[in-house]
């Protein structure tokens, strides 16, 4: 609505409001799968046991999304449709390994999240055709824990800066298994696929974090923002937001996930 207001969005001819189909707004677990209907607000998932439990960083995430009038009206379904690559709540979605279920008229699919996005602010969904559901995220078992950390400016509501979120399994003092997302990390929302091999298999040091850093600076392209930061800035506090939220999502996965 505000793009259009404002004109940074071609004229449309309709506007529906999908806020009261009781499927895209419910947060329930299905077989082995936690769904959210992409028209859940994000204040509700933020304040959301069941999401709590099995997606904590999308919680952590949600609930840093701009402000609470934005929050209780603002949908998971329009920060991931935006494809912004630093947005908070598809970042944390990238990392908890979710798929996205897209409708048209005769189908459903289900897509992961990464082949939602062609370009910055680009998507791949057919708009006017296909229509976002909702989206299936794989349930947290013993040992698994999720961690979502951001830095921004120092107003409430600021965009981020960077946010970082980390999935990890913990088994026998190392990391069984890891999935690492950070924004912006490059065009469109980034998976950093050469970090988490880096860190595989390893225990959580100091020089395997060291060792995976310099990965993540290697294989994510930082940008400059005029109104948020350089990319040589990025570069200098990713380190440290890094390391973070590998050892709160390193904590997690014995206490309490």
């Amino acid at each position: 609505m505000l793009d259009l207001q404002q004109g940074r969005h071609a004229p449309v001819h309709t506007l529906v409001d999908l806020t009261s189909i009781p499927e895209m707004t419910v947060i329930e677990v299905r077989a082995d799968e936690l769904f959210i209907g992409a028209a859940a607000p994000l204040s509700r998932i933020a304040a959301s046991t069941l999401a709590g439990q099995h997606a904590q960083a999308l919680v952590e995430a949600c609930s840093l999304i701009a402000g609470p009038q934005v929050r209780s009206v603002a949908t998971l379904g329009g920060n991931v449709a935006h494809a912004l690559p630093a947005a908070d709540g598809t970042i944390a979605l990238l990392a908890l390994d979710a798929q996205a279920e897209v409708a048209d008229l005769h189908d459903r699919r289900r897509v992961p999240l990464a082949d939602l996005f062609v370009g910055p602010g680009e998507s791949a969904l057919n708009a006017g055709r296909e229509l976002l559901v909702g989206f299936y995220i794989p349930l947290c078992a013993a040992y698994q824990a999720s961690a979502f950390k951001r830095i921004m400016r120092a107003q409430g509501i600021a965009l981020p800066i960077l946010n970082l979120v980390v999935w990890l399994e913990r088994r026998a003092g190392r990391i069984a298994n890891i999935r690492i997302a950070v924004g912006p990390g490059g065009p469109v929302p980034f998976r950093a696929s050469a970090t988490e091999k880096a860190l595989n298999g390893k225990p959580l040091t100091a020089e395997a974090v060291s060792a995976a850093l310099d990965v993540l600076l290697q294989e994510a392209r930082f940008r400059t923002s005029p109104q948020r930061a350089s990319a040589e800035y990025r570069k200098h506090i990713v380190g440290g937001l890094f390391k973070d939220t590998l050892e709160t999502a390193w904590t997690r996965a014995v206490s309490d996930r």
